[in-house]
């Protein structure tokens, strides 16, 4: 049921404002369930939902007093609105998140995720073959997985070669044999291909890998401890020293390949967000033993929650694939999902789940014991991932790109620093100033500057300070090598924490100078409500104001850039306030020394005595006279 878009005409004033008509709209809207589109005036979808009751769902974005700053930013946007009607709620998430997948709706929170996940399988031959499989079970056999990379299901092959001499080579090698081949030279195989093994010892190998991937190790050692057994009985000592070499290799196995617990089957969803990004973990548990992990980077609009985030993640990942249509999901939903804490619609998108794996499917939140520890794992790992993602080189040069093509520099940007003022109520102010180039922080190019000789409180003064203390030995003629190596440091790009107040007094300290080459001046302004990815930065000059998208590398660049600032300017505000903290307050009299000093703790009998003391009796301590005493009275008392 779309509507007609705003015309050219209608937006002529404000061409990201929206004519849409929303109480026609509502007069005819269904009550169904179902998915509805919602579209800007360039007839693109900008954010796909579902809903239980669509009208009463679709109302509620038209309030006047909707909260949320990212349904202001989308109700102002919408020109057109359409709605498909399904018969359930499973067949409306189904849509939904296909809906997601097909147009990537920039207020949806949206999963980039080839979805196809590596197998091993066993398969159902005459000599069957251990290898990876990825894509739909059409092959008959036993799977196991999945496994979270290709890494890691090569890793198993390269094991299982060493443990059980089952083929790994491809069915047209096998035919084609007419001698063993190299594996069998090296133990790795036993050779089928050429009658090497009979087919009940070969099948009883197959058997015990299987037991060994559905992780009963144990139970694989004691059949091959019976084996060794017998074998040594009659006198067939080569074919156990065999066997004892296999639980050799078994029993360190055991002790370095997995980490083991009582859960069977499950996946656990870890979650951690820095700012405007985030990263998800998954972390994979199958017969007992975790298989790995794999990370996630999901494009979040601002304002989503931990909940939303989870949800569309679950539904995104399991659902939203091209097996859908067959009305089946290969194989990778998990007989458990755990998360931190519950989602809404947990129930639906349960049984959901359960009826595309056909089997039962379980969402648990808020878990103890040995799910909580996995829990952990998972978040600490998601920490981890996001973390390194942020300081990897690559990925810090690809903001330095995104940066470049927001701010045009002809030369490009190859350094860039930022200056910001840490104080407690103007007392012990610091100004730091980092240096960041496309390899990540230039630590050793660091500067903090004890800011003095100004009005307490006063940041902009603080700030010239600062500024001058980095560049005010600049010379726009230099002479020396030392002055030519101090302007080749000058940055491309200078940030500026504060509004236009500091960037103002940049552009004047800048314009003094008057530098042959200057930086380009940017004002890191704190967004509405001081919440990440609202940030706005002002261009020096004309003051022009730019606010890049939540999910934008230039933005996440321009964050870890300003925080990193800031950390480092508190830092060194929190030591220097420490170290006054611990200073006796009469060091701060002018003409009190050490000696003095020493008379009046001694003589009055410590610290809190002399705070205590009138000036008659700061007067009777040797050394102090009258004029003196009166003086330490007033300091000491604030006159």
């Amino acid at each position: 049921m779309p509507t007609e878009p705003a015309t050219e005409k209608d937006t002529e004033k404000n061409p990201q404002a929206s004519t849409f008509d929303s109480e026609a709209f509502l007069r005819v809207v269904t009550e169904h369930a179902g998915v509805y589109r919602m579209y800007d005036i360039n007839q693109v979808v900008i954010y796909v939902g579902k809903a239980k009751h669509l009208k009463k769902r679709l109302a509620s974005y038209f309030r006047k007093d909707v909260g949320s700053v990212k349904t202001q930013a989308l109700v102002k946007q919408i020109a057109a609105i359409d709605v498909t009607v399904t018969h359930t709620e499973g067949e409306a998430l189904i849509l939904e998140n296909n809906y997601i997948k097909k147009y990537q709706p920039k207020y949806n929170i949206l999963l980039r995720d080839d979805k196809s996940y590596p197998y091993l399988l066993i398969t159902a031959h005459k000599h069957p073959k251990l290898g990876l499989h990825r894509g739909g079970k059409k092959i008959k056999g036993d799977y196991f997985g999945p496994f979270p990379t290709v890494g890691a299901v090569w890793e198993s092959l390269r094991l299982m070669q060493k443990i059980f001499p089952i083929r790994q080579c491809e069915d047209s090698y096998y035919r084609a044999r007419s001698r063993p081949c190299l594996q069998y030279q090296l133990g790795r195989c036993s050779a089928p291909c050429v009658d090497k093994i009979s087919v009940d010892d070969y099948k009883e190998q197959v058997n015990l890998a299987k037991l060994f991937l559905q992780g009963k190790s144990s139970r694989v050692i004691e059949q091959l401890v019976g084996k060794m057994e017998l074998a040594s009985n009659e006198l067939q000592f080569e074919l156990a020293a065999k066997y004892r070499d296999q639980i050799a290799t078994l029993r360190k196995v055991q002790q370095q390949q997995f980490v083991s617990g009582h859960v069977a089957e499950l996946d656990v969803v870890g979650l951690y967000r820095e700012k405007s990004q985030v990263c998800v973990q998954l972390l994979f548990i199958r017969q007992h033993k975790i298989l790995g992990s794999k990370s996630y980077f999901p494009v979040v609009p601002s304002e989503s929650s931990d909940s939303d985030i989870l949800q569309a993640f679950i539904a995104q990942h399991y659902l939203a694939n091209d097996n859908l249509s067959q009305g089946k999901v290969q194989g990778n939903i998990p007989k458990e999902i755990v998360i931190k804490d519950p989602i809404e619609q947990e129930e639906e998108l349960a049984q959901l789940l359960s009826e595309q794996a056909e089997y039962e499917v379980k969402i648990s939140a808020n878990t103890r014991s040995e799910r909580a520890q996995y829990l952990k794992l998972a978040a600490t790992n998601a920490q981890t991932a996001l973390i390194t993602k942020n300081s990897h080189k690559e990925s810090m040069q690809a903001r330095f790109v995104a940066l470049n093509e927001v701010f045009e520099l002809e030369k490009g940007i190859h350094r860039i620093e930022c200056f910001d003022i840490s104080h407690t109520m103007g007392q012990q102010t610091i100004a730091s100033n980092v240096v960041f180039n496309q390899e990540g922080p230039l630590k050793t190019d660091y500067r903090r500057y004890n800011v003095k000789g100004i009005t307490p409180g006063d940041d902009y003064a603080a700030m010239a300070f600062a500024l001058n203390k980095r560049y005010g030995k600049l010379k726009a003629n230099p002479q020396t090598p030392e002055e030519h190596s101090a302007l080749e440091k000058l940055p491309d790009i200078v940030f500026i924490d504060g509004g236009k107040g500091q960037l103002a007094k940049a552009e004047e300290f800048f314009n003094q100078l008057a530098l042959t080459k200057t930086p380009l001046l940017v004002g890191v302004a704190k967004g509405e409500s001081r919440k990440p990815g609202l940030e706005t930065l002002i261009l020096a000059g004309n003051h022009q104001l730019i606010s890049l998208p939540a999910t934008s590398p230039a933005l996440h660049l321009v964050q870890h850039i300003r925080d990193e600032s800031h950390r480092f300017a508190i830092t060194g505000h929190r030591a220097k306030r420490q170290k006054v903290s611990k200073k006796s307050r009469l060091e701060s009299i002018e003409g009190i020394g050490a000696k003095k000093r020493q008379s009046l703790l001694k003589f009055l009998g410590g610290l809190q005595e002399v705070m205590q003391a009138d000036v008659a009796a700061l007067a009777k301590v040797p050394g102090i006279s009258n004029i003196l005493a009166q003086k330490i009275y007033d300091a000491l008392h604030d006159k």
